[in-house]
């Protein structure tokens, strides 16, 4: 049994490249636009865009055994509820910042005798 590894062709990987230094520019756009909060959401979708291309393209998942795609959407998931309880955690705190004593003195803002 012979196992056969698709090579990419270079103009695939340059064009892959283009794309990712294009949106890694995008990225950094759109940190100096204020979306208040779509700039998270915004962000993390082109991150995805951009994990999306080095898995499919360059690590060559496109081209693997469905157990090895199997493992990659696993991944996805698992990051995926890593990402939901983070932010289910941080949305039923109440963050009221109430500064303690030792945060006040000298460097550390107003001092009080």
């Amino acid at each position: 049994m012979t196992t056969h590894s698709h090579i990419p062709r270079v103009r695939t990987l340059v064009l892959v490249w283009l794309a990712l230094i294009c949106a890694t520019g995008m990225t950094t756009g759109v940190s100096y636009v204020e979306l208040g909060w779509m700039n998270i959401v915004v962000a993390l979708l082109i991150a995805v865009v951009k994990a999306s291309l080095v898995a499919w393209i360059f690590m060559g998942v496109r081209y693997t055994t469905s157990l090895t795609k199997l493992f990659v959407v696993a991944g996805l998931l698992w990051l995926g509820i890593m990402i939901l309880l983070t932010f289910s955690d941080y949305h039923t705190r109440s963050w009221m910042y109430q500064p303690q004593p030792w945060s006040h003195g000298p460097g550390n803002g107003p001092a009080t005798k």
